[in-house]
């Protein structure tokens, strides 16, 4: 079956070279720290217009070192996916960061637009590593001087439709 090409206007008469203009790869050597940062985490593009020429997305690695946790930030209108791959990620987030839950390998986190969080490495020993994957290309970190609550709130991560598997 032909696959239909009608669908994307850039294209044309003309069809794509798909071996240039189709999957890239970036290997893990290849990453760039040359990217917006916060204090206490080492961010690593890995997916953006320059590395991979994608137009609509943004994806990176970040490491956060053992006892370290970053400093409160948003990402303005960008949303934002984060995978965590080895340790564990506890997040903090509100006007003054009066929530927190707890992430760990295999956990996917979800920071909509514009909420005030931070990332926390809650493992003594060991480097908390993570996937994040953002809604654009901008490279949206806005730093903010929070004083936090002493006393944040847990909340449950919830899951209407699986309640079984909601801490």
């Amino acid at each position: 079956m032909p696959h239909d090409h009608d669908a994307t206007p850039d294209w044309h008469d003309t069809p794509p070279d798909w071996r240039t203009q189709g999957v890239r790869i970036v290997r893990a050597g290849e990453l760039d720290p040359n990217t917006a940062q916060t204090p206490g985490m080492t961010r690593a593009a890995a997916i953006n217009a320059a590395k991979a020429g994608a137009a609509k997305l943004w994806a990176g690695t970040v490491a956060i070192e053992p006892n370290a946790k970053t400093g409160a930030h948003h990402h303005g209108h960008l949303e934002s996916i984060i995978y965590v791959v080895k340790g564990r990620a506890r997040m903090r987030w509100g006007e003054r960061l009066e929530f927190t839950a707890e992430a760990d390998p295999g956990d996917f986190i979800f920071v909509p637009p514009y909420v005030p969080h931070q990332e926390i490495n809650a493992l003594p020993g060991d480097t908390l590593e993570c996937v994040i994957v953002r809604s654009d290309q901008e490279a949206v970190v806005v730093n903010l001087d929070i004083e936090p609550a002493e006393a944040p709130e847990e909340v449950a991560w919830i899951d209407p439709n699986h309640p079984a598997a909601d801490r």
